[in-house]
């Protein structure tokens, strides 16, 4: 009788690991079906990333993989996440612009059995496996270090923010660190939304009420380039601090003419990101671990010196 027992305990066991292996975890790479989130392909840092995923996807023979874009809009990224959930993926990454807003999705998605992932910016919820992202924190004291270094004391400088990515808020938050620290009067509170045209009205309405600003930092590419306009068009000599490190920041801080005001650059490495999230996807898949829970890759900064690297 025990004899009997032992066996059918062994059958069970075998049943049980054999259930496990058919499960998604134990997919070969090229029957994994992969679904990504970013941002907005309007922004070239998204689309920069999007060519990091595809091309380590296509490097690592991830069998189906789809990038879409959430328009920087939670609604839109929680209809993404839902359809990828419904079309059978077995990991979706996304992009939290707004972490509060697209939450639900998340956590409905990880009860249908997907595993989610994050990257440039996360979520607090459980449900996430791995984030990838720049340290953002440390890019904003490097832009905070940078308006010191361009100015002086006692001088005008301000911040034009985008208080809903955690990623924004965090650079936002890095500068503030450093600024407190410094004998500087410090203009901020702005959300430009993500948006060139929403920043260049910002700027104008910084400039029109304190024409004497020295440096602003702007918290993403978009916002330096909308920031440009209107000190030219003002005839100011406002010097620029961007973030993210896109083709068109490095041309402009080499132009002869807008390098007189974008000055200095925070820059990330969006393809590393790009790459950096499949394989730890591909890596939880296949063994269920991550390298990390949070994996930070450090910005730097761009000035004419280097922007030709």
């Amino acid at each position: 009788m025990r004899k009997t027992f032992k066996i059918c305990l062994a059958m069970l066991m075998l049943c049980g690991i054999t259930a496990f292996g058919s499960g998604k975890s134990a997919k070969k790479v090229g029957e994994l079906k992969f679904g990504f989130v970013v941002g907005s392909f309007e922004h070239v840092f998204y689309q920069l990333i999007q060519q990091g995923i595809e091309a380590e996807c296509k490097a690592k023979g991830v069998g189906t993989y789809t990038v879409l874009d959430a328009s920087l809009d939670p609604v839109i990224a929680t209809s993404k996440v839902e359809n990828l959930t419904a079309q059978g993926c077995d990991a979706i990454a996304l992009a939290c612009n707004d972490a509060a807003g697209v939450k639900p999705a998340i956590e409905n998605a990880d009860k249908e059995g997907v595993k989610m992932f994050t990257f440039d910016c996360t979520s607090q919820s459980d449900a996430i496996n791995c984030f990838v992202g720049t340290d953002n924190y440390k890019g904003g004291i490097l832009g905070g270090q940078e308006l010191v270094r361009l100015t002086k004391d006692g001088d005008t400088v301000a911040i034009i923010g985008f208080p809903n990515p955690s990623s924004c808020i965090d650079r936002e938050n890095g500068a503030l660190e450093v600024l407190a620290k410094a004998n500087r009067k410090v203009l901020k509170g702005y959300d430009y939304k993500g948006d060139a045209n929403e920043a260049q009205k910002i700027m104008e309405t910084i400039l029109t009420q304190y024409p004497d600003v020295k440096a602003v930092f702007c918290v993403g590419d978009p916002a330096a380039t909308g920031a440009l306009a209107s000190i030219k068009a003002a005839g100011s000599n406002c010097l620029i601090i961007g973030f993210d490190g896109n083709p068109e920041a490095k041309a402009a801080i080499l132009d002869a003419e807008n390098g007189k005001y974008w000055v200095s650059e925070i820059s990330q490495d969006p393809k590393q990101i790009g790459a950096r999230i499949v394989d730890e996807m591909i890596s939880y898949m296949e063994s269920g671990k991550v390298s990390a829970k949070e994996i930070f890759i450090e910005p730097y900064i761009i000035t004419a010196a280097n922007a030709k690297n």
